[in-house]
């Protein structure tokens, strides 16, 4: 497993690796009393590096039982993300509200903590009546990059991609790709795959963002 890499002026304690790599892979971990009982359960993932080797783990927080079953993908939640050595590298909250255009004054926005009690940036979805699209913004909560979605994001036996773009939305810089888990797993499990690359240049705390988009609960039905 890689370890972690030398302090790096403005960059948060922890996530100095991510200054070294262009993509990750991020895997939900099957919850087989989920598929058996159909119950919303607590999520967990790891983070990969493109040659397979776990660089984070993600642990969401078990929440009240009844308001996740209520809630479902939309439930609030904290995920805690941790380095190899155990350290709490990222926290991500994200409060109950809408996900649907028809509420353009309450649409789902995520925060990203590092170290925890630290904002960094922030995951906000945008109006749009047909297509689903996200801003990261710094802790200044300024646009750094903007991701757009298809306008169907199910898709059997493929993949869903979504692009990343520049803050302009003149150019793609990177893309979040749903994988396409089989027909056991998509049709009995909520459990998915995501693929996330970036520019390497790109801030640190932009990739965290930009990480986060593909990390847990599918940000806005993802």
């Amino acid at each position: 497993m890689p370890a972690p890499g030398p302090a790096i002026p403005g960059c948060p304690p922890g996530l100095e690796y991510l200054t070294q790599i262009d993509q990750i892979l991020v895997q939900q971990k099957v919850d087989y009393a989920e598929m058996i009982i159909g119950w919303e359960m607590s999520n967990n993932y790891v983070i990969k590096n493109s040659m397979g080797q776990q660089i984070f783990t993600a642990r969401e927080d078990d929440r009240n039982f009844f308001t996740m079953q209520f809630y479902g993908p939309l439930r609030p939640f904290d995920i805690h993300i941790h380095d190899n050595f155990g350290r709490e590298v990222l926290t991500v909250t994200r409060p109950v509200k809408c996900g649907s255009c028809c509420f353009p004054c309450c649409l789902q926005e995520v925060e990203i903590q590092s170290p925890p009690g630290f904002p960094i940036g922030y995951v906000v979805q945008d109006w749009h009546p047909f297509l689903p699209k996200f801003t990261v913004l710094d802790a200044a909560r300024s646009a750094q990059l903007k991701i757009k979605g298809p306008f169907c994001d199910c898709k059997c036996c493929s993949d869903v991609v979504f692009e990343v773009l520049s803050r302009d939305e003149e150019g793609v810089v990177g893309q979040i790709s749903k994988q396409w888990g089989g027909f056991l797993q998509e049709g009995f499990t909520n459990a998915d795959n995501f693929g996330i690359s970036f520019p390497m240049d790109l801030d640190v705390k932009g990739k965290g963002g930009a990480a986060r988009s593909g990390v847990p609960h599918r940000f806005y039905v993802f």
